[in-house]
């Protein structure tokens, strides 16, 4: 797979990503590194990061794309508590002391939810 400095890459339809649900996966490069990301939607929004906490880099879900917390409001690293604003990644309570989360720009529309690409993060190859 060839990228240029942008790409638009089809996730997953949007019907599976539920409002406060479980996560999709999909990888990513970044810095040089294979990493695990995850989308979700939140008050009808998508959105997406890096499944890497702020405080300590290290995936977060505590079950299997499973990122909020009980309440549905909080996106939570298993590890430590760091808890997160779904909609921004910025980090609202814990050790991440006002960092937040890698975004990935996502778009929805004909009801596919599709990722864009960054000079940061790249689609993996195969």
């Amino acid at each position: 797979m060839s990228t240029g400095p942008s790409q638009t890459i089809p996730l997953c339809p949007g019907a599976d990503l539920q409002e406060g649900g479980l996560a999709v996966p999909f990888d990513v490069l970044y810095a040089g590194q294979t990493c695990r990301a995850f989308a979700i939607r939140f008050q009808g929004q998508v959105h997406a990061y890096l499944n890497r906490c702020a405080h300590v880099p290290m995936e977060m879900d505590y079950q299997e794309n499973r990122f909020f917390d009980d309440s549905g409001r909080w996106l939570m690293c298993a590890t430590h508590g760091a808890t997160y604003a779904p909609d921004t990644g910025t980090c609202v309570a814990g050790p991440c002391r006002g960092r937040g989360l890698v975004k990935i720009a996502l778009t929805e529309s004909d009801g596919m939810v599709h990722w864009h690409t960054a000079k940061h993060l790249q689609p993996i190859e195969f």
